[in-house]
């Protein structure tokens, strides 16, 4: 905008313009209107691509402990094991059994974390350990890292 020489602008005035044309924004109304019911104080920005947790409804939360109760009884089952497994076939079915508690560990510790409920998440992670321990038990003789060795298949 050019001035003319001698002409100065009221710049009071044409920031009062300004003001009345922002107020009759709608957007501009709102933003006021939330400023007022707001408290006054600095509002902590949440990290970029994160959820907010969400409470877990009712049928979520009976299913995610439906696969806790479910890997805690096949991890207690586990310890019955009604068969030998010193080697060949029965032993990597029963390895199966043990990766079996492993996935069922894995799936409630998911389900848990994204449900936020904390105790089943604790839960299934002792599961995931219980089927490590089993499966370390089984393994680490036969591949010569424990003292007593053992075969992988009967002679």
């Amino acid at each position: 905008m050019s001035e003319k020489k001698g002409q100065e602008r009221d710049w009071d005035k044409e920031l009062a313009e300004v003001d009345r044309l922002l107020n009759q924004l709608p957007t501009h109304q709102a933003d006021q209107a939330a400023a007022a019911a707001s408290p006054k104080r600095p509002a902590a920005a949440a990290p970029a691509g994160a959820a907010a947790p969400q409470a877990a409804s009712g049928r979520q939360w009976l299913g995610t402990w439906a696969r806790v109760a479910l890997g805690l009884l096949i991890g207690i089952g586990m310890t019955q094991w009604p068969y030998t497994h010193g080697c060949g076939l029965k032993l990597f079915i029963y390895l199966g059994g043990v990766l079996t508690v492993v996935v069922a560990g894995v799936w409630s510790s998911l389900s848990s974390w994204k449900r936020r409920l904390g105790v089943a998440h604790v839960l299934s992670q002792g599961l995931v350990i219980w089927g490590l321990i089993l499966a370390a038990r089984e393994i680490l003789p036969r591949i010569h890292y424990a003292r007593e060795a053992a075969t992988w298949f009967c002679p």
